[in-house]
């Protein structure tokens, strides 16, 4: 096999999260053989996010299971338009239409538990006399929120370690909708009480994805680390690798 002929997984975090957020999946997957990168999302513009994470798979030698948890389902939705991207992975996310915003498809739907949670904070823009919106969730309600079935003591390092969302990225449209080219998978939390599993359902179908449902709490990723290796793993082997 040549050196770079096996998949590299892009894991890419969500909002009030970072890569640690996968620190029990990625075990699971370079024990399978898998090469794996984390990046931080610098999580200040859905655009320039994906820009980001788009370089960083323009990096990678090889081919490339681009993985998305949360809002990072939307940056995937940007970024996997990169030729080397083999194959998309959503995990509890946000697949967009090109031309949709993260607020328009969360509005179509009952709310969920997160809108009354969530805290707004300025901060500084580079350049500007205008300041940001940081939005994160308030750290008393993440747990139940965010993390129900992972232990507690994690929950609460995690409720105090988030990295928060710049409000921009809930208005800004999608340009492209990658899984309108690229073989993609979803994965249902149907526990999920940040994003209504149903936001998660409708997107995956309309993109005709293989979709497996998990009974999980938001970051399925901590709670059922297998369950999402094992859906990754699939990923890549049904695109030959």
């Amino acid at each position: 096999m040549a050196r770079h002929a096996r998949p590299t997984a892009v894991l890419v975090h969500g909002a009030f999260a970072d890569a640690s957020s996968f620190a029990r999946v990625i075990p699971e997957l370079t024990a399978a053989g898998m090469e794996v990168i984390a990046p931080a999302v610098p999580n200040r513009s859905l655009v320039d996010d994906a820009a980001y994470i788009a370089s960083v798979v323009r990096a990678v030698e090889g081919p490339v299971i681009l993985v998305g948890h949360s809002y990072g389902g939307a940056v995937i939705t940007l970024a996997g338009t990169e030729d080397n991207v083999r194959a998309l992975v959503y995990l509890a996310g946000y697949a967009l239409e090109e031309g949709e915003s993260l607020g328009e498809l969360q509005g179509g739907f009952p709310d969920s538990g997160l809108a009354d949670a969530l805290v707004y904070t300025p901060f500084p823009v580079p350049g500007s006399t205008e300041t940001g919106t940081d939005v994160s969730v308030a750290i008393e309600k993440f747990p139940a929120l965010f993390a129900a079935d992972v232990d507690p003591e994690l929950a609460a390092v995690l409720a105090v370690s988030q990295r928060p969302l710049a409000a921009r990225a809930f208005s800004e449209a999608a340009p492209v909708a990658a899984w309108k080219t690229k073989p993609s998978w979803g994965l249902v939390a149907s526990a999920d009480r940040t994003i209504n599993p149903d936001v998660e359902r409708f997107g995956y179908e309309r993109a005709g994805m293989t979709v497996v449902e998990v009974d999980s709490s938001h970051l399925v990723m901590l709670a059922q680390p297998k369950a999402v290796a094992e859906l990754i793993m699939d990923a890549a082997r049904s695109t030959g690798h």
